[in-house]
Formats: C-alpha cells, sequence, structure tokens
C-alpha cells in the first residue's frame, strides 16, 4: 500500500471515506462515468474537493480505491463438500463476477489508479484469504491439497488474465479444467 494513512475503524476518516465511495456509487450509476468529476462526488458526499483531493490525489485513484472495496468478498466460500467441490464452486463465482462488464470495469480500475500496486496486491490477498479458506477446510477433512500460491497461479491468474485481455468464450469449463489441473500435481 501506498504511504496513506490508515483509518481508524468507526472514525471520522472512515465516515469520510464511506461517503465519499457512496456519493461515487450513486453518481455513476445517475450520471454515469463519463460525467463524474470530483467536485461533484464531494459535493455528493457532503466534503469539500480539496478532502477529497488530499485522501485520493484524483479521480482515477478514487475510482481504483473504490473498485478494490467492491472487489472484497463479502463471506468466506461456501463449502461444498471437498476441496474440489470447493474449488469448482468458487472459481464459478470468481469467474462470473469478474467476469460481468461491471467486475471487469473493478479489475481495470483497481489497477490503472495505483501504478504501485498497493491495489493489485489487496486484491490478491481477497482472493489468497478465500483460497487459503479453502485449503485449511481441506486439511481438516483430511484431504491432500496443493499450497495456495499454486491454486493462485494455476486457477486465479490465468483466470484474470483471460477476463482482462481474452474474454471471449471465456465459460465455466475452462475454469473447471484449472482446477481439475491444480488438483493433479
Amino acid at each position: 500500500m501506498s504511504g496513506r494513512p490508515v483509518p481508524r475503524p468507526g472514525g471520522r476518516s472512515a465516515r469520510v471515506q464511506e461517503a465519499v465511495r457512496t456519493a461515487l456509487r450513486e453518481l455513476e450509476a445517475e450520471v454515469g462515468r463519463s460525467a463524474l468529476t470530483v467536485p461533484l462526488v464531494a459535493a455528493r458526499a457532503g466534503v469539500t474537493p480539496s478532502t477529497v483531493y488530499r485522501r485520493w490525489g484524483d479521480l482515477q485513484t478514487l475510482l481504483s480505491d473504490a473498485a478494490v472495496e467492491r472487489l472484497r468478498p463479502d463471506a468466506p466460500p461456501e463449502d461444498h463438500g471437498s476441496l474440489a467441490a470447493d474449488l469448482r464452486a468458487w472459481a464459478e463465482q470468481f469467474l462470473e463476477e469478474t467476469a460481468a462488464p461491471a467486475g471487469r470495469s473493478y479489475l481495470r480500475d483497481a489497477l490503472l489508479g495505483d501504478p504501485e500496486g498497493g491495489n493489485a496486491g489487496r486484491c490478491s490477498e481477497y482472493a489468497a484469504e478465500q483460497i487459503r479458506t479453502l485449503l485449511d477446510r481441506a486439511a481438516g477433512r483430511g484431504e491432500a491439497a496443493p499450497d495456495a500460491e499454486t491454486v493462485l497461479d494455476r486457477v486465479v491468474a490465468p483466470l484474470v488474465y483471460r477476463v482482462l485481455f481474452r474474454p471471449d468464450g471465456l465459460d465455466t469449463a475452462y475454469a473447471h479444467r484449472l482446477v481439475r489441473d491444480a488438483l493433479e500435481d
């Protein structure tokens, strides 16, 4: 992460960030992305534009930060009884969410607004946490499992690449094949 201060949970900074992110989502839906400006978002959020500029720097960085928050999973992955079933279901959901137009836009925004890579690292950690949950669950059932990095390299990375750069023909069969190949070694 860049040198930005970490907000105190529930503090003024957290409230301002939430108000700005909410304003951004609302305005994007109402006026469209091309009409968004920092002053417009700030006015909707009830803060000054300088508050937004001080925290985010520019509109692209704000869009990036909001995208990372939107990409954060809401809940741990579901338990389907086996590692293979868990990973297939997780990969399907991941693909469905990231391949949708909004998901693809969030991925691009997350990367574009943070050239230092902190947002990419946060997104990667979200996926890694989900994968580790599945692997820990499998270990608890006594199942053999690859390590998290292997799953990230063999399932998540190819899915993200395809979603961003070669989305045509991308389907659940591809995600299932990646999972099968990751578990066979």
